[in-house]
């Protein structure tokens, strides 16, 4: 039965929504909430807001780590429920309001819990959304000498069956990199371009030529989606030829190695058009998301405790193409994330009208739950 003190939290939390690496009140509510019900367990930090809530047993044993994520996004939001943001142009569009209310939810099943051996560590990551958060956690020692076995998370998805599980054996997410592309000319008088060296020619030419380099079909194993999301040249002045430039992408492959490829690609084919256009020229690599691993053990038990607890499993033969930060985990630890179906109807990720589902709530956290108890046993 989900308790009320679990809704209260996550309309709590949804309506004071705090940005990556600002998640300063957010953590302090967790903590609060862990203070007043997690009589057993012993709370730690990490860096600036990261904190988990440790239930260390009386025998050693596996340790089991249940992340989910403290920011929200730079969203205004359009609802006008009772718990709508109060933060302008902030808002919990992707749901992280519910994935801490469910992880925050488990301490009342630990605390009932008769679990002899192991460790759980209930982790509480900022900044998601940047790609920072992880990133942070496995480079802390502090954190490092937690000794984690394994690691697990959830995101629910909308548009799938509400409280369908979903598992996808390659891996959860997909590897994401954005870039700065920069070239720097020479200005001249507009009447005179010749005179000058504008990045016109060259910024479209590169634009052309990064096109040809998709391989949309999620179905394909060199699937890269490379998207331009932002040009500026010169200025509204319309007596200069311009000389400075900047072209951003964000590019999305299935792996590392693809990335790797793919971004050496990149860098040969700028270089080549802008010294074919005697532009100079930079590249800046930024908000890197290491492609999600599932691990086949950690994928197995999901699986498992989605059987014991009756849901309809969807598998999915592709990871989703959205960056998620946890990949960074998967570089240390056995890791799985899943899916959580949100419901057909629910608004997408990211839109100003989303807002978390209360009634998946029993369900990641009774997910969570077999997890925990299957391993530990």
């Amino acid at each position: 039965m989900l308790l009320p003190e679990i809704i209260n939290l996550r309309k709590e939390l949804h309506t004071y929504p705090e940005l990556s690496g600002q998640e300063y009140e957010t953590a302090k509510r967790i903590w609060k909430f862990a203070e007043k019900h997690a009589h057993t367990a012993r709370i730690e930090t990490f860096g600036k807001t990261a904190l988990a809530i440790i239930y260390e047993f009386s025998k050693k044993g596996k340790t089991i780590a249940i992340r989910c994520e403290l920011d929200a996004l730079p969203i205004q939001e359009e609802n006008n429920f009772a718990h709508k943001s109060v933060n302008i142009g902030i808002s919990h569009k992707c749901g992280h309001d519910g994935h801490m209310a469910m992880v925050s939810g488990l301490i009342f099943w630990l605390e009932a819990q008769p679990i002899q051996k192991g460790k759980v560590i209930l982790l509480f990551q900022p900044a998601e959304e940047t790609g920072k958060g992880a990133q942070m956690l496995v480079h802390d020692k502090k954190f490092e000498a937690l000794d984690i076995d394994y690691v697990f998370a959830l995101h629910n998805i909308p548009k799938e069956p509400i409280n369908s599980i979903i598992i996808t054996p390659r891996g959860f997410s997909a590897e994401v990199q954005s870039v700065i592309i920069k070239t720097k000319g020479k200005e001249a008088h507009a009447a005179e371009p010749e005179n000058g060296i504008n990045p016109a020619l060259a910024i479209s030419k590169i634009i052309g030529e990064m096109a040809l380099l998709n391989h949309t079909d999620s179905h394909l194993d060199d699937f890269a989606v490379l998207t331009p999301v932002h040009l500026w040249m010169g200025e509204k002045a319309y007596g200069i030829s311009p000389a400075n430039a900047e072209l951003h992408y964000t590019i999305r492959t299935w792996n590392s190695a693809q990335m790797s490829d793919l971004t050496s690609k990149i860098e040969a084919l700028v270089e080549q058009i802008c010294r074919m256009h005697k532009l100079d020229f930079s590249l800046e690599w930024l908000e890197y998301f290491p492609a999600s691993i599932n691990n086949t053990e950690c994928n197995d038990q999901i699986d498992k405790a989605a059987l014991e607890n009756g849901l309809e499993i969807i598998e999915k033969n592709h990871p989703f193409r959205f960056g998620e930060d946890f990949g960074w985990y998967s570089k240390k630890y056995k890791t799985a994330m899943f899916g959580l179906g949100s419901g057909v109807d629910s608004p997408a990720l990211h839109h100003a009208d989303y807002d978390f589902p209360d009634e998946i709530l029993d369900t990641g956290i009774r997910m969570f739950a077999s997890i925990i108890q299957n391993i530990l046993e």
